[in-house]
């Protein structure tokens, strides 16, 4: 069936359930609590809502591990709770997204505890299973540490390029092909908006899955060269595509790291196997070695490379398709902790970084607590984190000698639990998450970031969000700032990233200032109308010349 191009023109929002909103005050997140916060965001103009996994899951990777496709986590709530859901949204104009897990499932899924029972059944197929009598099939490095592959007794060892209880999917088998593609069209049917799917290239596998030269003193290569887009990949998402994807008018977002630009056509060009991707080019620009703890803060690295990057991403991108913009994900600390030292965090910087992404070509995606400028929290120990990933970087820094004091300062800053942490609706008990303690302690600056007090003071960072997303949808507008052309500016300036916007007979302005201090900047643009600015006192560009305050955003017709 040919699907509508409508989505092009969306606002997108990401949820983390177990940190949203507690309907039952059992502390944790659930389907009724996602419900009854449907008008806040409608409110905010939101019309897609991707919610990561809320299947049965032993939750040893944040639900990332599937026990069973087809049924809900008791936790978040049942089947009936997800109908609601997807039903009160609809009533909203909101379609719901789910994640969908297809690289890996749980050790605990009924595939896999009959594969382990019987190593002759037809389940065994479905994974990666070998023996071998001296040690570990190969010297691949799990993406969590450690070898990529668990002895489970008489020389069988399984591969699992995520946690040990993450079992890799054997996508070579047809059998489980044509089992995962019809429990995607089940939940298509049941009215789901489309996906966001995770960890994609890695599905197929170099076949011999013969060991490497080690990159560590550990003796282990990382898996990515051998697993992560490696040719022949493109035979198994494009029989996806057409055995579930094309029968319906959903939206497929694929998180497809390593994926050069030269290739991008085939994932989201006219026939791609996906609508869009999103790209990690720019949103990973600190490179840590080993560990998180010898990572580069973010004002050791200059902001041209985020803006060469992001542009980068952007103009190729748009020579053959859409892609989606993001600054903030599950897996990801808070951006301003990224793009800002912490002296300059701030409601006006996070202003900022919200119209720097805002504004790209692409469906741009808000992740939960960005709209009210949310910010790093603070770990005392890591007995306060949840993250499987977290907990093997704190080992790695104890193991490189830092203190335990020391250990858990350095992985605070990069936790992706810095964005899972309970999303703060009042300043009232819990933050308003719900009546129970909640699972993962409340950020401690909810008494004054938070939805309600924000929803009432015209000068925060929540009121600011609905102005971009209703700017971005209006109908003078939307077509410009949504599939019109991106054009980079005033690039010679290194604590600036600009850029125009031009399309449907109109060329809108967006120019955003890294720069603690006031800039005179030259320019021969001229200002037409002031459509947006993180400063009551904007001004236009006058004489060749624009000024800028501090952190300052402006956008305007051109």
């Amino acid at each position: 069936m040919k699907k509508s191009d409508a989505w092009k023109r969306k606002i997108a929002y990401q949820i983390y359930p177990r940190s949203f909103a507690d309907a039952n005050g059992d502390g944790i997140g659930d389907l009724k609590g996602i419900t009854s916060k449907l008008d806040y965001l409608a409110e905010l103009g939101i019309d897609y809502v991707w919610i990561c996994p809320v299947y049965a899951s032993p939750m040893d990777d944040g639900g990332y591990d599937i026990s069973d496709y087809y049924s809900i986590n008791p936790m978040f709530g049942t089947m009936e709770d997800m109908d609601e859901l997807l039903a009160e949204a609809g009533k909203r104009g909101i379609k719901i997204i789910m994640d969908l897990v297809l690289n890996h499932c749980s050790d605990e899924h009924e595939w896999f505890k009959k594969a382990l029972a019987d190593p002759n059944c037809e389940e065994a197929e479905y994974f990666y299973f070998r023996n071998s009598e001296n040690g570990a099939p190969n010297n691949w490095r799990s993406m969590f540490g450690g070898s990529a592959w668990e002895h489970v007794g008489n020389g069988r060892y399984y591969m699992h390029l995520f946690s040990k209880k993450q079992p890799d999917l054997n996508w070579e088998n047809p059998k489980l092909r044509e089992k995962l593609y019809e429990m995607i069209r089940w939940w298509l049917d049941k009215g789901l908006g489309g996906f966001r799917i995770d960890a994609i290239t890695h599905i197929k596998k170099e076949p011999t899955l013969s060991s490497l030269e080690p990159d560590g003193d550990d003796g282990l290569v990382g898996c990515f060269g051998p697993t992560r887009n490696y040719p022949g990949i493109g035979d198994f998402l494009t029989e996806m595509r057409e055995q579930t994807f094309d029968r319906y008018d959903c939206i497929t977002v694929a998180e497809a790291a390593g994926v050069p630009y030269d290739q991008l056509g085939e994932y989201i060009g006219e026939n791609g196997y996906f609508d869009t991707l999103f790209d990690f080019t720019y949103s990973e620009l600190y490179s840590y070695g080993h560990a998180w703890h010898t990572c580069k803060k973010a004002w050791e690295w200059p902001i041209s490379l985020l803006r060469d990057k992001m542009f980068a991403s952007q103009i190729e991108t748009a020579k053959i398709g859409f892609g989606a913009v993001y600054f903030e994900n599950h897996d990801y600390p808070r951006a301003s902790e990224k793009f800002l030292p912490k002296e300059y965090q701030s409601p006006l910087s996070q202003k900022m970084l919200g119209t720097l992404f805002f504004f790209l070509r692409g469906i741009p995606f808000i992740y939960q607590g960005e709209e009210l400028g949310m910010t790093n929290t603070v770990f005392e120990s890591i007995d306060d984190v949840d993250d499987i990933s977290t907990k093997n970087h704190y080992r790695l820094a104890l193991a490189d000698g830092l203190s335990p004091e020391a250990a858990i300062k350095a992985v605070n800053r990069y936790s992706r639990d810095n964005g899972r942490v309970p999303f703060p609706w009042s300043s009232g008990k819990n933050g308003g998450f719900g009546e129970g303690t909640p699972w993962m302690k409340i950020h401690p600056d909810y008494r004054s970031v938070n939805a309600e007090d924000e929803a009432r003071n015209e000068n925060s960072v929540l009121s600011y969000y609905k102005k971009m997303v209703a700017l971005r949808k209006s109908d003078e507008f939307v077509e410009t700032l949504s599939v019109g052309d991106i054009e980079p500016i005033l690039t010679e300036y290194d604590d600036i990233i600009a850029y125009i916007r031009s399309g449907n007979g109109k060329k809108v302005c967006v120019i955003c200032s890294f720069s603690p201090y006031p800039l005179n900047v030259k320019t021969e643009l001229i200002g037409k109308k002031l459509l947006l600015s993180n400063y009551e006192n904007a001004s236009l560009p006058e004489n060749g010349t624009i000024k800028l305050s501090e952190f300052e955003a402006i956008v305007f017709e051109c």
